[in-house]
């Protein structure tokens, strides 16, 4: 039984650990595990368990709960240099239900990626922008989580936001 056995460490030890746990597994071992690190559960796992609120709500491979999924598909895109109310239009265009700013990269939302790239093209060609990179995405394994507990991709809450004092703050202590 492995609890959260990466959090905290380099790339590099990850991985080793990582082949450790495969090498375990290749030679008969069954490994149970537990992570918060979704793409570890995606790397390592043959089965999945979602939890949520306490209970199993969804049990399979990856790659089959990744498949129930499939409505939720992105294309990611990286501009050279681009204006914030530039990226901002991206959401009009048709097909487009979230959009969420990865690092450098853009992830639009949409039921037809393929029905989206022309569409993105030809907006960066009319606003005179440099796509660095573009991509399809299927839907990775964090998506279904987030859908099956209940969370919407993209969507932050004002009680995400909210902060709550801490237990200094609430003392009077110093900040």
């Amino acid at each position: 039984f492995l609890d959260e056995p990466t959090p905290g460490l380099d790339a590099q030890s990850i991985h080793a650990i990582w082949e450790l746990i495969r090498r375990m597994n290749s030679e008969g071992t069954t490994i149970f595990m537990t992570t918060h690190q979704i793409e570890e559960a995606n790397q390592l796992c043959e089965r999945v368990a979602i939890i949520s609120h306490g209970k199993i709500a969804a049990i399979d491979t990856p790659e089959k709960l990744k498949a129930n999924f499939r409505r939720v598909q992105s294309v990611e895109v990286a501009f050279d240099n681009p204006l914030p109310e530039k990226i901002q239009g991206l959401t009009s265009l048709p097909g487009v239900t979230v959009q969420v700013k990865v690092g450098d990269k853009i992830r639009l939302y949409t039921e037809d990626p393929s029905m989206l790239l022309p569409q993105i093209v030809h907006y960066a060609e009319v606003n005179e922008m440099r796509i660095v990179s573009l991509n399809t995405l299927g839907p990775s394994l964090e998506d279904v989580f987030l859908e099956i507990t209940g969370k919407q991709v993209g969507i932050v809450t004002n009680e995400s936001l909210e902060k709550k004092p801490t237990r200094r703050g609430m003392k009077g202590g110093r900040q």
